[in-house]
């Protein structure tokens, strides 16, 4: 099972999350999918996308059957929520410090694929520093996908974040992944499979 969370800005139309869907549906697993479209508020989306984690997690005996993926800001979300349940996460270029790097976001933007406006509320910086999660546990259920070439943040900060977890540090490529195909099989092997343990991956 995946649950699949985009970024500031984006929605469930970005380019990777429709190849994850498609993928998902290659393999006969639309039902073990979900990505919604994410509240601006962190609160709220953090509500929307544990509650869709719990009931994918519905009858199951081991919470590693669900990863979540995030990107950007998803990621930040991830991260809280593979603490909190025990899940998987795989993370693409994750929002380390994302009270700290939307801070400067506050005020009204408009949605990557639909254009329509929102507001970044201050209050929302405050609802990220509350979710920040200040240490990883069980560093085997976290899969790292850096890009060196990311233009936004900063991969070294993530790569030391997820410091004992399997890691993929992508040499050059960008913020958004754009050569995420090459990289999707290796993130749903890891999704869908077991958690292989061993060195980072370089």
């Amino acid at each position: 099972m995946i649950l699949y969370l985009h970024g500031f800005r984006s929605s469930p139309t970005s380019f990777k999350a429709r190849m994850m869907a498609d993928a998902m549906a290659a393999r006969g697993l639309e039902r073990a999918w979900a990505c919604p479209q994410l509240p601006a508020s962190p609160r709220q989306a953090i509500d929307l996308a544990l509650g869709i984690a719990r009931g994918q997690l519905a009858g199951a005996t081991d919470p590693r059957a669900l990863t979540v993926i995030g990107s950007s800001l998803g990621g930040f979300y991830a991260t809280w929520l593979a603490e909190h349940l025990g899940c998987k996460a795989v993370l693409l270029n994750p929002a380390v410090e994302a009270a700290r790097d939307l801070a400067t976001q506050v005020g009204e933007h408009r949605m990557y694929h639909s254009d329509a406006p929102f507001q970044f509320l201050p209050e929302y910086v405050a609802e990220l520093a509350a979710l920040h999660v200040s240490r990883i546990t069980c560093p085997e259920r976290y899969f790292l996908v850096a890009a060196t070439g990311d233009e936004v943040l900063d991969w070294r900060e993530m790569r030391d974040r997820f410091a004992d977890c399997r890691q993929r540090i992508v040499q050059g490529s960008d913020h958004g992944l754009s050569d995420f195909a090459d990289w999707m099989p290796e993130v749903l092997e890891f999704a869908l499979g077991g958690a292989p343990t061993g060195p980072n991956q370089h």
